[in-house]
């Protein structure tokens, strides 16, 4: 039973690129993206790797064993991008196909169409048994970019608002907001922003660092208390001269710690490792760079802030 003013984080897929179902990975876990968000009592889910199916497993496990299993229930998911990595676990999350389950997915568009229709195309009608629109659930899917901000409220209602509308919100209200870093192939990727009870999740996976750092995102990041971000290489990898990585749209460990200075972030998570990095590598990287307020991901991991 979650508090009203509670903030929890909990990793359920820290991996990039594709999953890693092998033994070695247990400790740091082979899901891919996924953190789940507890604040108050609605839940919010950034991206839908292969870490969302769980989610969807323990939320209808929760929901048996309370005193109101017929009660709706109700997720915001926010998507960074689309690429697989992020959004292959989708179609799994067994809370989208249960009548009393409402849905609501926001994420951003391409210049050609709207998410909605790329979803439809590459997850649903042509690749899986249902077609979007056989979906049980009320399945809502909307766009999300930089300039509007999304009020969620403990109710459950959900407000989009652009930037030159005027925003109400209450004290127990869900802020957030995003900021899209263009250094991530092919049409960039959206760095979100949580605010709750005076309280700020930043969440920047798949963000690429530039020479002297992104000044935009430093400010879009400044003073949270939590800072999840991309550390896919390490240097060494980023720079090989056989198979460099720059260009990939993913930061070095070394510039997230420097993103994260900058921004006086309380707390900083990596994240996204390479799928090459099994738990030998990143313990030997765990002792090189944890520190008092730098930490690294692990899946199934929960934090309260």
């Amino acid at each position: 039973m979650t508090n009203k003013d509670d903030f929890i984080i909990k990793f359920r897929g820290t991996r990039g690129s594709y999953p890693s179902p092998k033994s070695n990975y247990l400790k740091f876990g082979g899901n891919t993206a996924c953190v789940e968000v507890r604040l108050g009592n609605q839940l919010v889910i950034l991206d839908a790797g292969s870490g969302i199916i769980d989610v969807g497993i323990d939320e209808i496990k929760n929901k048996i064993i309370s005193k109101d299993p017929q009660s709706p229930y109700q997720t915001t998911i926010i998507l960074s991008h689309i690429h697989q990595d992020h959004i292959q676990g989708l179609q799994f999350y067994r809370p989208l196909f249960m009548k009393n389950s409402i849905v609501n997915l926001f994420g951003p568009s391409s210049s050609k169409e709207d998410l909605k229709e790329t979803l439809q195309t590459i997850l649903f009608d042509k690749v899986f048994p249902l077609a979007l629109d056989e979906i049980r659930s009320d399945f809502n899917i909307g766009n999300f970019s930089q300039n509007q901000t999304i009020v969620l409220s403990q109710n459950g209602a959900v407000r989009v608002f652009d930037d030159s509308e005027n925003i109400k919100t209450k004290d127990d209200d869900i802020i957030i907001t995003c900021y899209k870093t263009p250094a991530h192939p092919k049409n960039g990727c959206l760095c979100i922003r949580i605010e709750y009870k005076s309280r700020v999740l930043v969440y920047a996976t798949d963000k690429e660092s530039y020479i002297g750092l992104d000044k935009r995102f430093i400010r879009f990041a400044h003073q949270c208390d939590c800072l999840i971000h991309d550390a896919q290489y390490t240097q060494e990898d980023y720079i090989n001269p056989i198979q460099p990585k720059q260009g990939f749209g993913h930061s070095t460990f070394e510039m997230a710690i420097d993103t994260a200075h900058c921004a006086k972030a309380k707390k900083l998570f990596f994240f996204h490792y390479d799928p090459d990095y099994d738990d030998k590598k990143l313990q030997m990287l765990e002792k090189e760079y944890v520190s008092d307020n730098v930490f690294f991901a692990k899946e199934n991991d929960e934090i309260t802030i």
